[in-house]
């Protein structure tokens, strides 16, 4: 459209320093709104974003908030590179989480308005959405960019704000064993989960990495640490700069064998712990139940090739053979063998398959674990799928 007559460069540049809004600039000079940008361009005039949308940001948010390195900046900026969305084509960035809790903490410190997007049929979990083209771009220059979860670095975080990221890394995506004896962080960048590991051991913690290989063909490290006196270590420094930006649950687990464990009760319907003479009772409510017993190895990996072979998992396999060997008038206890390559094995049975099974043992004066190397003899293949979960 042609530029009013009358209407100089420098006219122009008096009206936008004036702030002026562009929609008002448009009417006045004839020019659309990219003919403007480009007067201010020409003159290196730097452009004022409230300005150039022609009305004021809808939702609030300190747009400098990645721009500072702090303690809360760094535990948001854990969640949102282990568990957080950058939209390629849109400015915004979402963080979700079951545990509004969290998000309302997230959209405090980032001093943004409390906006969640909308949920849909398959869409169920709170998600905090926030819009701004700089923080995208000050995400960018700390290397985090959209579809980052094959590719993200670890950011080069000043060692004041590490451990308060690390934090918020296993807030994001990381698994606290409830018994308080492992931790793990799952990353599909080997880049992220190397640095991860190497400050895990600059800390003198007992980690290591495993690889295994996800349904679409890419690789998933795990980051572990293992023990109790690691994860004593670890819950003192992460915690040791917050207030109450952790996701509770986490922290009782880590803690709970702490000389000062975090107490906080667990007031909700479906309650996953109970504190009791002051400890920490875990509560369970579901029909499956952890069970943990010295089994051969040998026959374990049997098994898991069996497993992978069916595509299907180690314990449906298990309690497949049990369920079937417990149906038997008569049991081959010939072949109860004292294997010499037993090791730690931990996953969860069906309650009252377990109940049953342990009657089952005391019965004839045998061991679970006895039953269970026996139990592959009865592994019927067409009906090992089922629902349950390989803790």
């Amino acid at each position: 459209m042609p530029r009013h007559p009358n209407i100089t460069d420098e006219a122009i540049i008096q009206m936008y320093t004036s702030e002026v809004p562009f929609k008002e600039m448009m009417i006045l000079t004839g020019l659309t709104d990219r003919a403007i940008r480009n007067v201010m361009y020409k003159h290196g005039i730097s452009m004022n974003r409230a300005q150039f949308s022609g009305q004021p940001r809808k939702n609030k948010v300190n747009e400098d908030f990645f721009s500072v390195w702090s303690h809360e900046m760094a535990w948001v900026l854990g969640i949102l590179v282990t568990d957080g969305h950058i939209d390629k084509i849109n400015h915004s960035i979402c963080f979700s989480q079951k545990d509004e809790r969290i998000l309302r903490i997230i959209a405090k410190y980032m001093a943004a308005d409390y906006v969640l997007t909308p949920f849909g049929k398959t869409k169920k979990t709170p998600t905090l959405i926030i819009h701004s083209k700089k923080m995208k771009l000050d995400l960018e220059h700390l290397g985090i960019t959209p579809r980052k979860s094959l590719t993200v670095p670890f950011p080069n975080v000043p060692e004041k704000y590490l451990s308060s990221f690390v934090r918020g890394v296993i807030d994001g995506d990381g698994w606290v064993g409830h018994e308080g004896y492992q931790v793990n962080v799952t990353s599909a960048s080997e880049s992220f989960a190397t640095k991860l590991l190497e400050v895990f051991h600059s800390w003198d913690l007992n980690s290591d990495i495993k690889q295994h290989i996800s349904q679409n063909g890419n690789t998933i490290y795990r980051i572990w640490v293992r023990g109790k006196i690691s994860l004593q270590r670890l819950s003192g420094i992460i915690y040791n700069y917050t207030i109450d930006d952790f996701i509770i649950s986490k922290r009782i687990s880590m803690t709970q064998h702490n000389k000062h464990p975090f107490y906080h009760e667990d007031l909700s319907e479906n309650s996953k712990w109970r504190i009791i003479g002051n400890k920490i009772v875990h509560v369970s409510n579901s029909n499956r139940i952890s069970f943990r017993t010295n089994v051969s190895r040998s026959i374990l990996e049997e098994i898991k090739n069996l497993a992978l072979k069916q595509n299907t998992k180690v314990n449906h396999l298990i309690e497949n053979g049990l369920t079937n060997m417990l149906l038997q008038d008569e049991l081959p206890l010939n072949q109860i063998t004292k294997s010499m390559d037993r090791i730690q094995y931990k996953t969860t049975y069906d309650k009252e398959l377990l109940l049953t099974l342990k009657a089952f043992a005391k019965e004839r004066d045998l061991y679970i674990n006895e039953l269970i190397e026996l139990s592959i003899h009865f592994i019927d293949i067409k009906k090992s799928r089922g629902d349950s979960n390989k803790i």
